[in-house]
């Protein structure tokens, strides 16, 4: 591949990450193939349409397919940059996956040639991009293989995590600075030039363990944070306080910034690659270990909050307010809004109704519960419970006029005007999360 002239590039995965990546790629001039192993998203995406919820992405699509830079298919074909943008989810003991990982090299292998670059962008455990060298020279002995030769290798391979914030993807796939693993510092550079063609922040190279172990460490430790902003609103609400009082206050110490708790974390990044981190380390990472069961242990607390409410007003129609991760997408991988609506529904079936504006339809565990789909004029119509899961703008917006007769259970702090919900009993109740 030379400096002055574009390459063409094949992204695996047209997911959440692998989309936004293969049309940002595109947009830089280069021709990009990406690989699906659904025909319905390759159908979706060779119309120029999107299937999956991202601010200004259906325009960006649109218009590289329509200029003929991008276009999906199940079928690989030679390419000259490799990018790897397929799940890694971990098992019921939260040993991590990387079999979609081994899985795409496997794919690419056959159509590897002589100065071709493959980038892993997976968020990985440590070794992983490793582990992808070896499956390539186990099917390619005909190509020398990074690390695995004293001679000139033929291809190189690099570990490049994405570093997002879903809902601002595009902006942040551009903006964001780079970490940049190689398996060898050759591969390094090799992968380094490429991200230079459409990456405006800085691009830092080092080893691809390195690398690997970064991302994680980057979640890990928004994970711990979130776990003692989540920790301290159990706290508060045994002593009767109000959290959100309490860290406003706190954070005014110009060296403390405690983040806001919720339901519990979401994602398929801060609630999962923490486990990567145990996993490697079991005996070294009782600090991981116990942040990830604090922020798994809210989703609970927060369903038993909500269970008392509404056993508390046995009539009365109760609105889930949101299903999604975080606000303002669609993205609903390891909620803990999704968990705790999902117990509700199963223990209350149709007292419930369900407000997501970034769901066509339920979510299949919904199936058979009785629960409702509705908006959130109708739910501000018909329901006298209000319990708040997302911070969605729709429902950030809601006047305390429309809202002041409900019984609310703020989890997300969205509504500080709110009243205290008053019990049968007389005493009252601060719902904080």
């Amino acid at each position: 591949m030379k400096s002055d002239t574009k390459p063409a590039v094949c992204v695996v995965g047209l997911g959440y990450i692998g989309l936004p990546t293969a049309a940002v790629i595109a947009r830089s001039g280069s021709k990009v193939l990406g690989l699906d192993v659904s025909q319905k998203v390759v159908d979706t995406i060779n119309r120029g349409e999107i299937h999956i919820e991202e601010v200004d992405l259906d325009g960006l699509v649109q218009g590289v397919v329509a200029r003929g830079l991008l276009s999906a298919s199940m079928e690989v074909a030679p390419a000259d940059v490799f990018v790897i943008a397929v799940p890694t989810p971990f098992d019921k003991e939260h040993a991590p996956d990387v079999s979609y990982v081994l899985a795409a090299a496997r794919t690419i292998a056959p159509v590897l040639k002589n100065g071709d670059v493959v980038i892993l962008e997976s968020t990985s455990p440590v070794g992983t991009t490793e582990q992808l060298r070896d499956m390539i020279a186990e099917m390619r002995p005909d190509l020398k293989i990074p690390g695995l030769t004293r001679e000139t290798p033929d291809i190189s391979i690099a570990y490049c995590p994405e570093r997002v914030l879903p809902g601002r993807i595009l902006e942040e796939l551009t903006n964001n600075d780079r970490s940049i693993g190689g398996i060898t510092p050759r591969c390094a550079r090799k992968a380094l030039a490429f991200y230079k063609r459409f990456v405006r922040g800085e691009c830092v190279t080092t080893d691809a363990r390195s690398a690997e172990m970064t991302k994680l460490v980057e979640n890990a430790y928004r994970d711990v944070n979130i776990a003692f902003a989540n920790e301290l609103s159990i706290v508060a609400d045994r002593m009767g306080l109000d959290v959100w009082e309490v860290i406003r206050l706190a954070n005014r110490h110009p060296r403390v910034n405690i983040l806001s708790p919720g339901p519990g974390v979401g994602g398929h990044c801060i609630a999962v690659d923490p486990w990567f981190i145990v996993h490697g380390a079991p005996e070294d990472t009782p600090l991981i270990r116990t942040a990830r069961g604090v922020n798994d242990h809210k989703m609970h607390h927060v369903v038993a909050k909500a269970e008392a409410l509404v056993e508390a007003h046995p009539v009365a129609k109760v609105a889930c307010l949101g299903l999604a991760f975080k606000a303002n997408i669609d993205d609903f991988r390891e909620s803990p809004a999704r968990f705790v609506a999902s117990r509700l529904a199963r223990k209350f079936g149709e007292r419930i109704a369900i407000v997501e504006p970034y769901a066509a339809e339920l979510p299949i565990e919904f199936t058979d519960t009785g629960v409702t789909q509705i908006d959130i004029d109708e739910a501000l119509e018909d329901c006298a419970i209000l319990i708040v899961l997302v911070d969605h703008d729709v429902f950030r917006v809601v006047p305390l006029a429309e809202r002041a007769d409900k019984l609310v259970y703020d989890t997300r702090g969205i509504w500080p005007d709110q009243p205290r919900v008053v019990r049968e009993d007389g005493a009252t109740m601060a719902l904080t999360p």
